[in-house]
């Protein structure tokens, strides 16, 4: 029996660039979808790894997309970030800042105080992305970490969309320090689960579902939180690459873009090595997927992958299957 996707959650919780939004226009149903769930009585919470808007700036730009949005349901990687330390550090330790004045604020709410320099011997540096960063930041950020300063990075996204192509993101500039100073930071935002289960927490979500574009992100993230996770199509990751992905970045659902979370998803049922899900039918042989069914059908990769997953449920193959689709029929 086959039921909406959204029918068994009480809850979503979204990723933002690629599934909202891509550059400055938002993606096409996605506000429409989001509207629809407060009707449905479910809650909504947006889930990021930007450290360089405050939540009262992405809910402003959202809702001048058209999509509902308070601050309250903006949770970002600064606040993450905020609270790791925290929980690492004495009340008034000195915190060296590498990003932006959100991340600043969100530091010295958490009672801990905000240096500019190595100079200053920070205990702690925290590094997120903001495009006013440069060398001259990275250089302090290495300094305090060889001396010894706990590290944590807000999120290591590597690649930052643009409306150009995609440009270097935090994780880039981290791994620059990483490089310099042979250590690695703890990591607040996605995919660690804490981001996750901060903003179920707060919604007071029960039976979660986590909407993402990105693989290594929001999908790895909800999986480690917990949580049933759903990969749209309208942003980075593919059904290719979903098919090839690591194991414990496999989603749950697949889906093209938001809308689909209110169209019956189709059950996959498994017959002695057969992956169904609606007409389409599949099997793993060796290093190929068989598909009895359609290239462009959804269904045809969603069986794909069910086969292909079934049979390397522990281990991630080292290449991606070769995949041979026959019409159906």
């Amino acid at each position: 029996m086959s039921m909406r996707l959204i029918d068994g959650f009480d809850g979503v919780l979204a990723d933002l660039d690629g599934v909202v939004y891509t550059g400055p226009t938002a993606i096409d149903g996605a506000t429409h979808a989001l509207d629809k769930l407060e009707g449905e009585g479910k809650s909504l919470a947006y889930v990021t790894n930007n450290a360089s808007r405050s939540p009262e700036e992405v809910a402003t730009h959202l809702r001048e997309l058209g999509a509902p949005a308070t601050a309250e349901q903006v949770f970002g990687s600064a606040l993450a970030g905020a609270q790791l330390l925290a929980a690492k550090m004495a009340a008034g330790a000195a915190v060296l800042v590498v990003g932006s004045q959100i991340l600043a604020d969100s530091v010295r709410a958490q009672g801990l105080v905000v240096v500019s320099s190595s100079d200053d011997r920070p205990d702690a540096v925290i590094q997120g992305f903001s495009p006013a960063l440069g060398w001259k930041d990275l250089a302090e950020a290495a300094y305090a970490v060889t001396a010894g300063a706990t590290w944590v990075a807000t999120n290591m996204d590597m690649t930052l969309p643009q409306e150009r192509g995609f440009a270097p993101g935090n994780g880039s500039l981290v791994a620059a320090v990483a490089a310099a100073t042979g250590k690695s930071p703890l990591v607040a935002g996605k995919p660690e689960a804490a981001l996750f289960e901060t903003a179920a927490r707060h919604s007071g979500v029960e039976r979660a579902l986590v909407v993402g574009d990105r693989l290594d992100t929001d999908i790895l993230g909800g999986n480690r939180a917990g949580m049933a996770t759903v990969l749209v199509l309208t942003g980075v990751d593919s059904v290719q690459t979903a098919l090839a992905a690591r194991v414990d970045e496999r989603p749950k659902y697949l889906i093209r873009s938001l809308g689909e979370l209110y169209v019956e998803y189709p059950a996959i049922t498994a017959d002695d090595g057969a992956y169904s899900c609606g007409a389409a039918v599949a099997r793993a042989s060796g290093s190929t997927v068989s598909v009895n069914g359609g290239e462009n059908d959804l269904n045809s990769w969603r069986a794909a992958c069910a086969a292909w997953w079934a049979a390397h449920p522990l281990m991630t193959p080292h290449s991606a299957p070769e995949i041979v689709f026959t019409a159906a029929g």
